[in-house]
């Protein structure tokens, strides 16, 4: 899957952004401060947190660019050293968020992208306890929906998440389609380790799977991504 499918929008901050003295809101959800100036005022906890998000979605960035070199065909030692650097990237991306919310706890999208830095280090069960406070805020964030699912996965919780595919499919598709392309990855790697589920259990999911598939096949909103399969 494409790093791009995981990008995180803040399109819902770009407002709040704008009025922020000294901040420039950058494609890819980065933050870069404008030259010192003695005449600007103090930011407000409010706007200190919007700079601790985006500084966040910086670190999350440079992950994702150090992962792709990782994966570019390196291996041994050069990998170790590049997947050791994607870590400490998702470390600091963590204590951004972290500290943001501590500025404004209602800032569902710093509990979201909190909970995605701490899957992406397997920390599953801190994600999910994550991803729970940001639907609490906004129980319609689809974003939360789909990576918790993830989560779900990563912890073999499997009836949850197709319970996270059937509510995204109707509301999000396309954040369904994500999703389904992550259960996708997940049956090929359990297909090689098990990784402890239930032989029966796995055996269900892949028949619902293929189900999903077949149906998906069928309509006309299916993404190219999903064709063939």
């Amino acid at each position: 899957m494409k790093r791009a499918r995981f990008r995180i929008t803040t399109l819902a901050l770009g407002a709040a952004l704008a009025l922020v003295p000294g901040v420039v809101f950058a494609a890819g959800g980065s933050s870069a401060p404008s030259a010192p100036n003695p005449t600007t005022p103090q930011l407000t906890p409010e706007e200190q947190a919007i700079e601790l998000y985006n500084d966040g979605l910086g670190l999350r960035d440079k992950a994702w660019k150090l992962e792709e070199k990782a994966e570019a065909g390196v291996s041994g030692p050069e990998q170790e050293k590049l997947l050791g650097k994607v870590e400490k990237q998702f470390e600091k991306a963590a204590k951004k968020f972290a500290r943001a919310i501590e500025l404004k706890p209602t800032m569902f999208e710093a509990h979201s992208s909190l909970g995605y830095a701490k899957r992406r280090l397997g920390r599953y069960d801190e994600a999910l306890v994550a991803y729970d406070r940001a639907l609490e805020l906004n129980p319609y964030y689809s974003e939360a929906i789909e990576y918790r699912a993830e989560a779900y996965l990563g912890l073999n919780r499997l009836g949850e998440a197709r319970k996270a595919y059937m509510s995204l499919f109707g509301a999000d598709r396309a954040r369904a389609d994500e999703l389904f392309a992550a259960m996708k990855s997940w049956l090929e790697a359990r297909e090689k380790d098990p990784a402890g589920v239930d032989p029966q259990e796995l055996e269900e999911f892949q028949s619902w799977f293929e189900g999903r598939a077949e149906l998906a096949s069928q309509t006309a909103q299916l993404s190219p991504g999903l064709q063939g399969w």
